[in-house]
């Protein structure tokens, strides 16, 4: 479904992403894993969009993406949940949810059915929900523009351990639902709860890849790349 093969990416003269790799099947979950820094935020922006990479591919079932611009390649089929949530404080749940859906798949009934509290709260706005409910209003709103691959940039950041599991479980039933996630997480627990495979990054360069028993496995890249003991 996604293959990413050798980007670099820059932020003026700066050298983020060292020729990235990954690539994510259809129905499979994969995290990209890392520390603060080291530039898994950069690899989602080089494959929506955002920023450009300087060289590399981004193919998205089997097209060359990479030179699009960002609304094109959310139309093709990529859903953005990003990070730090990025809902529209002033609008209500509903609208929110409401602004880029489409006609097929994915209702609003649908969503309300995942996020029973998001029912309970459409006409609230939406900056004044928790942000645990902010965060299930943003995956919301992307699974409503009916993405065949749902990208999750550090869905659990600054969330109580209590809501981040349930997040775990709303991501888990995603996936048995057939739909493709690439998830983007500092969460290690999280990450290898949901994940089929995993890729580790440090310094804009993957590390290590394989699955997630293989990770838990490996007691130095957990210690050296992530700070797991």
């Amino acid at each position: 479904m996604l293959e990413v093969d050798g980007l670099h990416t820059y932020y003026g003269e700066s050298h983020v992403l060292h020729g990235v790799s990954l690539r994510v099947v259809p129905g499979e979950a994969v995290a990209l894993l890392g520390r603060n820094g080291a530039g898994k935020t950069t690899a989602i922006r080089s494959i929506v969009g955002f920023t450009p990479p300087r060289a590399g591919r981004v193919l998205f079932e089997g097209q060359a993406i990479e030179r699009w611009p960002a609304y094109r390649i959310a139309r093709r089929g990529l859903a953005l949940v990003p990070q730090g949530r990025r809902i529209f404080a002033p609008l209500s749940v509903r609208e929110n949810l409401l602004l880029g859906a489409r006609a097929e798949g994915w209702t609003l009934e649908r969503v309300f059915e995942l996020f029973p509290r998001l029912r309970e709260r459409q006409a609230q706005l939406g900056g004044t929900l928790s942000g645990g409910e902010q965060q299930m209003l943003a995956i919301g709103r992307a699974l409503l523009t009916n993405g065949r691959l749902l990208l999750l940039d550090e869905p659990s950041e600054g969330l109580a351990p209590l809501i981040v599991r349930e997040i775990g479980t709303i991501l888990t039933a995603l996936k048995t639902q057939r739909l493709s996630l690439l998830l983007v997480e500092q969460n290690y627990h999280l990450a290898l709860r949901v994940a089929d495979r995993v890729y580790v990054m440090n310094k804009g360069q993957i590390v290590y890849q394989g699955t997630p028993a293989g990770l838990e496995a490996d007691e130095e890249v957990k210690r050296r790349y992530l700070g797991v003991a």
